[in-house]
């Protein structure tokens, strides 16, 4: 066992160099990713709607300098964050994508409500990816003020650029070490799910009333 663990940490070239965080500005750097194999699954809210579009445009973003494909793009909404965790669930258990991106916004508010579903819903998230070895990005901004959303989801400093990105990193460390499901198939499990592709016109996308 010893051994073949070892064998693993020597044959991943990603983890000969690993993402480097710089303290003082806490940001992330990431080595060139060829995601161009990956299937990536994106589960937004359609609770700050508008900020939650932001954030997946960024997403998008570090997916496509990732070189994976609109094809192997899919994603799907639900109402609010609290609601992420269980369809991340659904998805993951299908094993048709190789990670899986949560996104949404929450914004502190007079009442408790905000911290309750903050902490349910990081668990729950991080509970999904250790049950089911399917990487699953925290994509979700927990913030003081919309001010503070707005700082995190545009320009430079949109937040969803490095979860594109990590979320490919996770799928490569995955792929190298249990092996992904590819294949015609695994496209049909998506669509039947409501997962559309990510260049799926809007009017399509309307239509469908439902996650399954």
């Amino acid at each position: 066992m010893a051994s073949s663990i070892q064998a693993f940490v020597v044959q991943t070239p990603l983890l000969s160099s690993k993402t480097a965080l710089q303290a003082a500005d806490s940001d992330v750097s990431f080595d060139n990713l060829d995601g161009s194999q990956m299937r990536i699954g994106i589960i937004k809210t359609r609770w700050n709607e508008e900020h939650v579009n932001n954030l997946v445009a960024g997403i998008k973003k570090g997916l496509k300098e990732c070189k994976v494909s609109d094809t192997n793009i899919f994603e799907t909404s639900v109402p609010g964050s609290f609601e992420l965790p269980m369809a991340a669930r659904f998805l993951a258990l299908t094993g048709t994508c190789d990670a899986i991106i949560t996104t949404g916004v929450l914004i502190k508010g007079d009442t408790m409500h905000f911290e309750f579903i903050a902490d349910a819903v990081a668990k729950g998230i991080m509970n999904i990816g250790l049950q089911t070895s399917t990487p699953v990005v925290f994509g979700v901004l927990t913030c003081q003020n919309e001010q503070q959303v707005k700082d995190r989801s545009t320009g430079d400093n949109n937040h969803g650029y490095d979860w594109g990105k990590t979320a490919v990193e996770m799928a490569l460390l995955r792929t190298e070490a249990l092996g992904g499901k590819k294949g015609e198939e695994s496209k049909e499990m998506l669509a039947a799910m409501g997962f559309g592709k990510a260049d799926e016109d809007s009017a399509s996308k309307e239509k469908k009333s439902a996650f399954f």
